[in-house]
């Protein structure tokens, strides 16, 4: 069983930058793929990034260029930086995590935090 808490959400102007973090309680952490999908009200969950486990990125094409993943062994905490935000990426942000191939989709996903908020007001 993974645990995953996220952090970093608030309410930002557009353009603003955000940085979220994902502290994972399982000791394998380096074993799983982690990933970031985000969820608006009325909308799909949809992608957002992702870290594969064999330390290949991902990105949904609205976010490349702007959003970028990182994540630090060490302290078992995967990150989302996030640079000019604007406000259609206003959403609950999930971290999740994965030992399935797929890191672009989300029923490849098993374990889920509770979400963080983001919104991006203009």
């Amino acid at each position: 069983q993974v645990q995953l808490v996220e952090s970093g959400g608030g309410l930002v102007q557009a353009g603003d930058s955000l940085r979220l973090s994902c502290v994972a309680s399982q000791g394998t952490f380096k074993r799983y793929t982690m990933g970031w999908f985000r969820q608006a009200p009325g909308k799909e969950r949809e992608f957002v990034a992702a870290f594969s486990w064999n330390g290949n990125t991902y990105y949904a094409n609205s976010v490349k260029g702007r959003f970028t993943i990182s994540r630090d062994y060490a302290k078992n905490t995967v990150y989302l930086e996030m640079n000019s935000l604007k406000p259609e990426d206003s959403a609950v942000y999930y971290c999740a995590a994965t030992r399935r191939p797929n890191p672009t989709e989300s029923p490849e996903y098993d374990y889920w935090g509770q979400g963080t908020q983001v919104t991006v007001s203009s």
